[in-house]
């Protein structure tokens, strides 16, 4: 649930019982801490769930990538939902290098945009898509809702988030 308040998006919702694991399978200096992954699942849970976050580098990323989607390169986020477990069950791979290296070029916090990617990914593992263009938009609304509530700059905005 969302209530608009003093013309920000102010979350009131159910606390959910959260299971997280965090893997580290790369790295670099500037990797978010097992509580910012946290923060960042919880602020996106909408039902009780465990949850791993797995931090890969780019050979794991485009080998996941490559198997369960069929292409044959690295992304910045995949999400592996096992809807038929209870409570869900899913894992989240965030492409350090694929991730840093966006972040750069399209001026953005890495911070506020790995927090960006763990709000999408848990998303998707909750059901959430974006393959049509009603989908599309009620998913970056969402998105950008729950981020902003995070403190960071809308992840939609073209401008420099700083």
């Amino acid at each position: 649930m969302t209530a608009r308040a003093g013309g920000r998006f102010a979350r009131s919702k159910p606390r959910y019982r959260l299971a997280l694991t965090v893997q580290y399978a790369a790295e670099n200096d500037g990797l978010p801490t097992r509580s910012q992954l946290r923060t960042w699942v919880n602020a996106a849970l909408q039902r009780d769930a465990d949850v791993t976050v797995r931090l890969v580098g780019a050979e794991e990323a485009r080998t996941l990538n490559r198997q369960y989607r069929g292409r044959d390169q690295s992304t910045n986020v995949l999400s592996f939902a096992y809807p038929e477990t209870d409570p869900l069950s899913g894992d989240i791979a965030l492409c350090v290098p694929v991730v840093e290296r966006e972040a750069r070029e399209q001026h953005k916090n890495p911070q506020a945009y790995y927090a960006h990617l763990v709000v999408h990914g848990m998303l998707h593992l909750q059901g959430h898509d974006h393959e049509g263009a009603a989908d599309a938009r009620d998913m970056e609304v969402l998105e950008t809702e729950i981020v902003t509530c995070l403190g960071y700059a809308d992840p939609y905005e073209s401008k420099d988030e700083g």
